[in-house]
């Protein structure tokens, strides 16, 4: 059974958030989109999507938006994501991710929606002893951000414990790449993710990419990670919502990622392969907080839904990435 009420996607001008947005129209089910444009797009909303600026702790707006497009679930993806900007800056990331999602989850269950979909983040397990990381590894962030994301679930539990509210809380490895079909991408200037700097520095935005730490206890001495591509995640979270709506009683917490790592170095190395240019690496000391691997062990999130992921494939999510990042600059291009 596949949810067909409306679905009101916070962030949805955003990077994650505006392919939820795609995937939900691809398959007919209709979206409204709430987003206080602060680092989302207004090119990234669709025409005929039901689009509100405000913000998701403006409680009477968000149940305005409720009874006018008669939403049945939300897809909660508002929210600030950079990591070392967290620790400079904790109580920004405790405001815009714990104390505003709680706003957002009292609203929704006074408004009467049954279900949600969370974007939480690997964040929340910190320098896993193990890896791959499944879903029953001590959850330890070493960070605002990860704590900020962890809150928000706990929340989530709770309030489904007490109220007829189901979730699903997804936590993301790594996202890159785009939109197959170039409706949409990472957009936000400066972005930190290793795959837009690579492709940046690889069409001359950029003089070089950093590498942060040579000596890690990898093969090749660089951070791995598991890189998911975007469009898959997407579809993750709309056969989650399917899942809710078939068991309401249920809620589930899931990892996204592949289940399979790469090393900076190898990322570049796409990179360069892709685009038959060679990207100028710096090498440089680590970065604190950064461990050597984490990559994800999908077990239950292929137990539990249909999900066969379409672009798991390292090329693939950079040509994505880089076809993005070319229109962009189109769409940036002043008339």
């Amino acid at each position: 059974m596949s949810a067909s009420f409306p679905v009101l996607v916070t962030g949805g001008a955003g990077y994650i958030g505006s392919h939820a947005v795609l995937a939900l129209r691809d398959r007919g089910t209709p979206v409204a989109v709430i987003d206080n444009l602060s680092t989302g797009f207004r090119f990234a909303i669709p025409e005929g999507v039901a689009f509100y600026q405000g913000d998701i702790a403006d409680q009477d707006l968000v149940q305005r938006i409720v009874r006018e497009q008669q939403i049945g679930a939300v897809m909660h993806f508002a929210g600030s994501i950079i990591v070392p900007e967290s620790v400079a800056d904790p109580l920004k990331y405790y405001n815009n991710n714990t104390v505003k999602s709680r706003a957002l989850i009292e609203a929704v269950v006074a408004a009467g929606v049954p279900h949600f979909i969370f974007s939480s983040t690997a964040a929340t397990y910190g320098m896993p002893a193990v890896s791959p990381v499944n879903e029953d590894v001590p959850r330890q962030p070493i960070n605002p951000y990860g704590w900020s994301k962890l809150m928000t679930e706990q929340m989530l539990a709770d309030t489904a414990f007490a109220h007829p509210l189901n979730y699903c809380a997804l936590r993301y490895f790594n996202v890159a790449g785009a939109d197959p079909q170039a409706r949409s991408g990472q957009s936000t200037a400066g972005a930190t993710h290793l795959i837009k700097v690579a492709v940046e520095a690889a069409l001359g935005m950029r003089d070089s990419v950093g590498v942060f730490g040579t000596d890690y206890a990898t093969p090749d001495g660089t951070g791995v990670r598991d890189y998911i591509h975007v469009s898959d995640l997407a579809q993750a979270h709309v056969l989650a919502l399917d899942a809710l709506v078939v068991q309401p009683q249920r809620s589930l917490t899931m990892n996204c990622g592949y289940g399979r790592g790469f090393s900076v170095l190898e990322v570049l190395d796409a990179v360069d392969r892709v685009t038959n240019r060679t990207i100028t690496r710096v090498l440089g000391p680590r970065r604190a907080g950064d461990p050597d691997l984490l990559v994800s062990d999908p077990s239950r999130i292929k137990a539990t839904l249909p999900w066969v992921p379409q672009h798991a494939d390292l090329d693939t999510i950079v040509r994505h990435a880089l076809a993005w990042e070319r229109k962009l600059a189109e769409i940036r291009q002043p008339a």
